[in-house]
This record gives structure tokens, sequence and C-alpha cells, in this order.
């Protein structure tokens, strides 16, 4: 059913398109907001304008809208509450399996409440697979045309920006022709974003302007989806939680099940879903629901969600549910740890210790040291005490040599998990070239100092034996100047 109104919206924003800006023609407005591209959605039926109103309104049906009205993609929706009842269109989603023109289903009715729709002005990203992906189309203040952007004028700060702008999470993918080649026009400048800037052309622009751009280079750009896990131990279990039009609330979904559990699980780089169950809660709140039959035709759930209340929310457990243990060596000979190392070194016959932790998440489990040796493996298990395990080896032997890996074991939530560590290589070294080095240096150092020591004692001899001959010189010329003075005087 939602698939039909998709296409029934797109043709009809086809034909918008072709009508230009005569807006006297128009089947939809919107009114009341700071821009044409903002305020209350307004049909035009039986020559009469009315506010439409839509519960089952999701992010794809809100951007077919904005795209007939020759906006950017949708931002935000909500219905925005009246202080009485009025008369309203509503869209009868049954009708548009039969009718050519989405105004054909408009009936009257009346409602306290109208759906307010928010659309980018400046950006979209179009021919992706949803929401938030998409080839980057541009609309300047000084053109009325949209423009794909080159991606040598585009870097990560700009795609941060443009992600924000459109209410996604942020950039995942930035690539040129992602989503296939595209002709002229193409943007002359570039943008230069500081990542903070709340809109694109809040940016500066480059100053050089850019004759020509291929095709292939056409920016293409993927967000993340903006949801979480929260209240778990992990940060891929928990209560799943969503933020649409600016606000974070739990997921419900009755009809949950494993491919879409999966969606959610691959979407939090978590691996597949394990699990999932409704939490109740003490009392009814906000949350966004998923429209079943939106997910019928669209490749993320996020732009499925619409506002409730519910007494429940749904509860995930995805397969990487533990962080990754760390494997560290020490050796009795060198008494220091190798973890931060890809590789160690130990003596043969010394005693060394492999040890495997991780940090505290849940109690218990069990770490696996498995020894991997050419095409031989060998597996030592040991209970996780205190979220660590240490594996002794009393004398290192040449058949300990290889690489070695930590698993992790734990059984909770009803189902096994396992997480592994970082390959470590150790090495054994032969003790009888560090023996040698450590005997010979000594001897070395010993012969160096008794040769000092002979040398100074000969040099400080050689000295002392100058010295006294001297002396003994000057006193023989001092007796013999004596004995000539007293000749003298007895003449």
């Amino acid at each position: 059913m939602e698939h039909l109104l998709m296409l029934l919206l797109l043709l009809w924003s086809s034909e918008l398109q072709a009508e230009g800006n005569d807006t006297s023609t128009e089947p939809v407005r919107l009114v009341g907001g700071a821009s044409r591209c903002e305020g209350t959605l307004e049909g035009k039926h039986q020559g009469e304008w009315r506010p439409v109103d839509y519960y089952d309104m999701n992010v794809k049906v809100a951007d077919v809208f904005c795209r007939g009205l020759d906006c950017g993609s949708a931002v935000s929706f909500r219905h925005r509450d009246e202080s009485s009842e009025r008369s309203v269109w509503w869209l009868h989603p049954v009708c548009l399996q039969s009718v050519s023109a989405p105004s054909e289903c408009f009936y009257s009715d009346n409602s306290s409440s109208a759906l307010h729709l928010t659309c980018s002005v400046s950006i979209r990203l179009v021919d992706g697979s949803r929401h938030c992906s998409g080839r980057l189309e541009v609309r300047s203040h000084q053109s009325n045309q949209w423009s794909s952007v080159c991606e040598e004028d585009f870097d990560q700060q700009g795609a941060e920006v443009v992600c924000r702008e459109l209410g996604c999470g942020p950039p995942s993918v930035l690539q040129g022709a992602l989503y296939g080649e595209v002709e002229a026009p193409m943007l002359t400048k570039g943008f230069q974003c500081g990542g903070h800037e709340s809109a694109l052309l809040d940016c500066r622009s480059s100053g050089s302007e850019r004759n020509t751009c291929s095709p292939a280079k056409a920016v293409g750009l993927t967000c993340s989806e903006p949801v979480r896990l929260v209240g778990g131990a992990s940060r891929c279990e928990g209560t799943l939680e969503m933020k649409h039009q600016g606000e974070w609330r739990p997921v419900d979904y009755y009809d949950i099940n494993v491919k879409v559990a999966d969606v959610f699980c691959r979407g939090l780089d978590c691996g597949s879903a394990v699990s999932f169950r409704h939490r109740d809660e003490s009392s009814e709140r906000s949350v966004w629901w998923i429209d079943p039959f939106c997910l019928q035709s669209v490749s993320a759930p996020s732009e499925c969600f619409y506002s409730d209340n519910s007494s429940s929310a749904l509860h995930l457990t995805c397969s990487d549910l533990l962080l990754q243990p760390i494997i560290s060596v020490s050796s009795s000979m060198y008494g220091v740890s190798e973890a931060q190392q890809q590789g160690a070194q130990v003596l043969r016959g010394s005693a060394f210790t492999i040890c495997c932790s991780i940090q505290p998440q849940y109690p218990g489990g069990s770490f696996q040291l498995t020894f991997l040796f050419f095409n031989s493996t060998h597996n030592y298990t040991k209970p996780a005490v205190n979220h660590s395990a240490h594996f002794l080896f009393p004398a290192a032997e040449p058949a300990h040599q290889g690489s070695y890996r930590c698993v992790y074991h734990l059984y909770v939530f009803s189902h096994n998990f396992s997480s592994e560590s970082r390959l470590l290589s150790v090495s054994v070294e032969d003790p009888t070239p560090l023996i040698i080095k450590a005997v010979l240096l000594p001897l070395m150092l010993l012969w160096v100092n008794v040769a000092l020591y002979f040398y100074c004692k000969t040099t400080r001899g050689r000295k002392l034996g100058r010295r006294e001959d001297f002396e003994l010189h000057h006193h023989h010329l001092g007796v013999e100047e004596a004995e000539e003075e007293g000749a003298q005087g007895a003449e």
C-alpha cells in the first residue's frame, strides 16, 4: 500500500515541476512558516484549500511532498495541535491504489491537528536508497537551479554540515559518483566549512571558480542512521532509541522480526541480531513507532517512524555484544609486559605468562587461549577471574614459538557470545648469546680497568723519577756553588 503512495506522489511531483512556478495550479502548499518550504501542509480539493492530516506520515512520504514543492529533502514533520476541531483533508491510503493523483484521495473530515512540514531550502540528496544518502544537490541564493557539487570542492567538514542540516547522523561515506554520474549543471565554487555551521550555505565559498568537473566527480554522500542502544552494559545491547526530528525517543514496533532487527544491528556496526523483546514501562510515554507498510518499500527503517505513545519499548541484543579482549605476555627473565607490542621475545628455558583480560561488562565467562603454529592449533581454557585469566608456561621451548589469541566466551541473555583479541606473535630466543655477552662484558670491563690502572701507575712512576733526578741535579749544583763561594772567601 505504501509503495503505491510513493509512486503516485512521485508522479504528482513530476507534474508540479513541469508546471513551473505557477502556484495557482499546485494541489498542495506550505503556509505559516518562515519560508515557502516550511509550514502547515494544505491541499486544494474541490476548489477549497484546507489543512492536510495523515497519521501514518513518515520521512519517505514527506520527502516526496518536499520535492513536489521544489524544496530540498524533508527535515522534520509533526502533527500540530489546534485549539479546536476544524475541517481538514484526510489522505486515504486505500484510495491511492486506483487513482493517478494524490489529490483525488482527499476526503473531508474534522480534526484538531494538522501536519506541519519542514523541508530544506538549499540542499537535498537524490537517487539514494534512503533519506540520508544520495548525490548532493545545492541551490544557491543567486540561482533557482539545483546543481551537483564537484568532489574536489567538498570535504569531510562539509559532509558533517549537510548530514546535520538534514537531521541525519554523522557522515559515513563520501565519494564521487557514488550514486551515479551526472551531467551539468555543476556548481563552479567550492565550500570551505569548519564543520560547526548549521547550514551548508553558511560555509565560506572558495574564491576561485572551477571551469570543468567530470561527471564521475559529483559528490555522493551517505550519512549514518541516528540510532543507538541505551541502558545496557554494551553499546550493542539495550533499549533501541532513534533521533528523529531532533528528538531522541524509544522505538516500538509490535511486528519486529529478525530481518528488521538485523538492519538496526548492522547500522550500529554490532553484527547481526541475536534477540529482541518488548520491555514494559511503568507508564506511557512518547515513542517513535515503525509503520509496517512503509517497511515494504524502503531500505532503512528510520524512514518509517511516526510519533505516538506507548507503555513499552524495543530491547535489542546484537551479536557483537562483547568488547575485544586484551592479550599480553610477561617473562620472568625480562620482568616486563609486552602488552602493547605486536610481538614478544622470550628466552629459551625461562618462564613466561600470557594474560587474557577484558574490560568489565558482565560477570563470569571463560578465556580460551589459542596457539597457532603452521597447521597445528592448541587450545587452553581457564575461567575468568576478575575479568582475566593467566596461562603460565614454566620453561619456554622452540615449540612455544608461534601466534597466540585470546577468545572470551560468555553465556548471557540465554545466548552464547564470544569475542577475539588480536594475534600476538611470540618468538623463543637462544639464551647462549646473551650468556656470552653477560660473561664477556664484565671481563672486558675488568681488563680495561686493570690496563688503565697499570698505565696510570707506570706513567706516575716515570713522572716521579724525573722529578727526583731534577731535584738531585739541582742539589749538586747548589753544593758546588757553595764550595766555590767558600774558596773565594778564604782567599
